[in-house]
């Protein structure tokens, strides 16, 4: 199983970005390339896909997503992709984008979306926005057709895309402007940035110029949870997510990479927010 930390060298479809565009007609690798890449990757970039017509099914962190006409699903970099078995279960009319930071980093302007505050995977776009979501993939396909086409013009309608998406991420709940969600997102980052540094919520409230009794209103409003149970549940994503790609080489390497100083605490915690212990974790896992 390939497991690259960075965008693979062979996918780029232009000399100066990290970028691959994908249609039913254009950018699929070829059969013997496309057969060393396990169906289950944890993506080290962003991915996109963008379902016109038919539909298909993705799995993102050990989750199923059924993805119809005019709506997208996004992976983002360390997340767990799993793709459709065959051929026929990837729709009938399509875009699939990747790219990695380093596009991410060239754009004029961050897109909160990318955060995923509100826990939405797969976005559902309305008809006029996903005409022009279409418009831009397809400027797009057109640019990278060629391997020299000037990076600016990609990033530009990288850009354009970008904001269509964020837009449309948000349209059913409040402005990211709006100073909750502001907060929620800062803590989201923090948590990330910190994970396995266990940050204790005084820390974290004293970052973000909150109270802690304000700062469990804020993450239980967009996440359900107490900002506690959040950290802990984040902690045992990533240790499913480690454990998928055999990443440590037993429970107490694992436990310690985490953050934890007592594996037999984390064995435990693992089993009260999943219900399995981690063998039963490990045998599911054999029999997929």
């Amino acid at each position: 199983m390939k497991n690259k930390d960075q965008f693979p060298d062979h996918f780029r479809q232009n000399e100066k970005l990290p970028i691959r565009i994908v249609s039913p007609g254009f950018g699929h690798l070829s059969s013997g390339i496309a057969g060393d890449y396990n169906l289950m990757q944890r993506k080290p970039y962003y991915f996109f896909l963008f379902m016109l017509e038919g539909s298909t099914r993705h799995g993102v962190d050990l989750e199923q997503f059924d993805i119809g006409g005019n709506e997208l699903l996004f992976v983002l970099p360390h997340q767990v992709h799993k793709l459709p078995a065959t051929n026929h279960n990837h729709g009938t009319d399509y875009f699939k984008i990747g790219f990695d930071e380093h596009c991410l980093s060239l754009l004029p302007k961050q897109f909160p979306f990318l955060i995923n505050p509100l826990n939405m995977q797969k976005i559902r776009f309305t008809p006029s926005a996903a005409i022009r979501l279409k418009a831009i993939f397809e400027l797009l396909l057109g640019l990278l057709s060629s391997m020299d086409t000037n990076s600016e013009l990609i990033l530009a309608h990288l850009n354009s895309l970008l904001t269509e998406i964020n837009t449309a991420y948000f349209i059913a709940d409040k402005s990211p402007a709006d100073g909750k969600l502001s907060k929620y997102i800062g803590f989201k980052i923090f948590v990330e940035n910190n994970l396995t540094d266990h940050p204790t919520i005084t820390d974290i409230a004293a970052e973000l110029a909150l109270n802690t009794n304000s700062l469990y209103h804020i993450v239980k409003y967009y996440s359900g949870l107490s900002p506690k149970e959040f950290i802990t549940n984040r902690l045992i994503l990533e240790a499913r997510r480690r454990l998928y790609y055999a990443e440590s080489t037993s429970i107490k390497e694992l436990a310690y990479e985490l953050g934890f100083n007592d594996p037999e605490y984390f064995s435990r915690l693992f089993k009260k927010v999943t219900g399995k212990t981690i063998g039963e974790f490990f045998q599911d896992l054999s029999g997929n």
